[in-house]
């Protein structure tokens, strides 16, 4: 079977967002109990066991983030290029963060110093943190549009700085970002650890979600009546060669509302935002966090798929010369390049979903104190 180039394009956009909820899911899991680490755990033993819940874990779903970078490079090469260059000293920050996680996991442990221990415990709050402030902040950024602009050979020129990038609305999508994350991490520590660590975690649980539903609210009533969104007044045929300068691009106040009036079934996206951290919250006070955490994934599921559906098709609005705005049906690779990327994604996605399953299935318990000290020098 061969898909013509306007549905690949269509389908790659949404690959590229299921790998994004995939890594929110996952790896957004790992974040958040990094970033609870401080704070949840009152002794080394008790930091030890809430690193050791995501210890099989984390480095596997961190390879989530790496293949959405992948995707974006071949899918979209000029997003990349027109990104990584415009978020430069964002992005770096954010690696720079993800840099004490490896490090951190494997030798924190290593030296029994209560200094030395303190400093990597607050390394790996670093490491779960920042990049997830950062990712939303970016992506805030991206809703009000990016300052670049591409010359006549399509080479992209960001105008912006990195200063600028922390503006207010940008702040709180950062913060709806480190909220449900930290929200699913404390879930997957009630899930994975006995008292007290399981009742500090629920609580952080309940502060959290509450805190990212009030910010997820905010947040839909600011870009409604208080930002402007995008809208592609014309542009050559979908199945045309892709080519970002060749279409008409406005700034209207209510398109990025569009989608929801003209398909009414895109409002699933946010009552799912809502509904899921609700009923996540609700299941975690109820001592039920098996479901609370599926609820919690679906949740930030929506709160991503609300935003996707809101942009569709821009990923990258230029808010210097929206002529100049990267959207799915002209910042894409060429047909065959989407096509051997697809067949490659339906083989290995599945395969990869089920290894993963399998891996948490194997590993599946309650860590605890005493099994940390029975395995004191083979436990993180």
């Amino acid at each position: 079977m061969i898909l013509d180039f306007e549905t690949l394009k269509f389908v790659w956009w949404i690959l590229v967002g299921v790998l994004f909820i995939g890594f929110a899911v996952t790896d957004g899991m790992d974040m958040g109990v990094g970033t609870l680490l401080p704070f949840l755990g009152k002794n080394d033993d008790e930091r030890r066991v809430i690193i050791n819940t995501i210890g099989p874990h984390w480095d596997g779903n961190q390879v989530w983030l790496i293949t959405a970078g992948g995707a974006i490079f071949a899918a979209w090469p000029l997003v990349y290029a027109t990104a990584f260059s415009g978020f430069y000293f964002a992005m770096l920050l954010a690696l720079f963060a993800l840099f004490f996680r490896p490090v951190g996991f494997d030798y924190r442990s290593k030296i029994a110093d209560q200094r030395w221990r303190s400093a990597w415990d607050w390394g790996l709050f670093i490491g779960g943190a920042v990049p997830a402030l950062v990712f939303g902040i970016a992506f805030g950024n991206l809703l009000q549009g990016v300052p670049f602009h591409l010359d006549d050979l399509l080479r992209p020129y960001y105008t912006g700085s990195f200063f600028g990038l922390l503006n207010p609305f940008a702040l709180l999508v950062g913060l709806i970002s480190l909220g449900m994350l930290t929200m699913h991490g404390a879930i997957w520590l009630q899930l994975r650890t006995e008292d007290p660590v399981s009742t500090r975690a629920k609580q952080w649980a309940k502060v959290t979600g509450l805190a990212t539903i009030a910010a997820f609210a905010l947040a839909g009533l600011w870009l409604t009546f208080f930002i402007d969104g995008y809208r592609v007044v014309s542009m050559p045929p979908i199945d045309a060669v892709p080519n970002p300068l060749t279409k008409e691009v406005v700034i209207d106040g209510g398109a990025w509302l569009a989608n929801y009036r003209d398909y009414p079934l895109t409002l699933l996206f946010p009552i799912l935002g809502f509904a899921g951290l609700g009923f996540a919250i609700s299941l975690s006070m109820k001592d039920r966090a098996g479901l609370g955490l599926i609820m919690s994934g679906m949740g930030i599921a929506g709160i991503i798929m609300t935003a996707g559906a809101a942009m569709f098709p821009f990923i990258m609005p230029s808010s210097t010369n929206p002529g100049s705005s990267l959207i799915a049906w002209d910042a894409t690779s060429s047909h065959l390049t989407l096509t051997v990327m697809f067949w490659a994604a339906a083989i290995f996605i599945p395969i990869i979903l089920l290894y993963t399953t399998w891996t948490y299935a194997r590993m599946w318990r309650r860590v605890t104190v005493a099994e940390i000290k029975s395995q004191d020098t083979l436990a993180y």
